[in-house]
């Protein structure tokens, strides 16, 4: 179907990608202890809004570039495999620090108040301009579509509303819960280093399978 490829795969990537506490994780559980579910599900909502303009990039930017191109696609989907091994190794030997994140939790609990509508922009700003974002995209969304698929920029706006559909049901159940269970649950740094190692693994398996399959 418009030539996605392997989209279970991607269904469980961007799964176990969601569950690994990270940065937008932790901005969104600090600014909900501070000001409350609400400004929490703002903040998550932003942040999604912010991987639409990826998306866009990602499905009119790329299919424009490389639309004359199959070499230039497989050099990307290569480029691509090789920084997801990277992510992966990074993840598996990631070290954990109870005390960095409790450090974390106090920064954002300690944060001015904003308006839910500083919330939104900010969780916008901060995602939108986050280059490690937007490397992200390049380079994981490109797995998942052929080479040869006559719809390109619909498979990449397909695989896009996935992603941001599940990251903002998950990031939104993140908000609701960030007052009890989610605080004391991210700072467990013994569970996290198990989620990473578990993202990481996945992701260094799928760059190796991508990295040597034929296109």
């Amino acid at each position: 179907m418009l030539g996605i490829t392997g989209f279970t795969f991607f269904l469980i990537a961007v799964f176990l990608l969601n569950v690994t506490p990270g940065p937008d994780t932790a901005y969104i559980v600090g600014r909900s202890v501070a000001q409350g579910r609400g400004a929490g599900i703002v903040s998550a909502l932003g942040i999604s809004a912010g991987c639409i303009v990826h998306t866009l990039a990602c499905a009119f930017g790329l299919t424009a570039i490389l639309a004359a191109s199959a070499t230039a696609f497989t050099v990307i989907k290569m480029a691509g495999a090789i920084y997801l091994i990277y992510l992966g190794v990074r993840l598996i030997f990631a070290k954990h620090d109870d005390a960095d994140a409790a450090r974390q939790a106090q920064a954002n609990e300690k944060a001015a108040p904003k308006s839910l509508h500083q919330l939104f922009a900010q969780g916008f700003v901060t995602n939108v301009l986050n280059p490690k974002v937007v490397l992200f995209f390049v380079s994981f969304f490109p797995q998942f579509v052929a080479a040869d698929s006559q719809h390109k920029t619909l498979a990449f706006l397909t695989l896009g509303i996935v992603f941001i559909a599940m990251s903002t049901v998950w990031n939104s159940f993140v908000a609701w819960i960030a007052g009890s269970v989610t605080a004391r649950f991210a700072g467990k740094s013994g569970v996290k280093k198990w989620l990473d190692r578990g993202v990481g693994g996945a992701f260094v398996g799928l760059g190796i399978k991508l990295a040597t399959s034929h296109r």
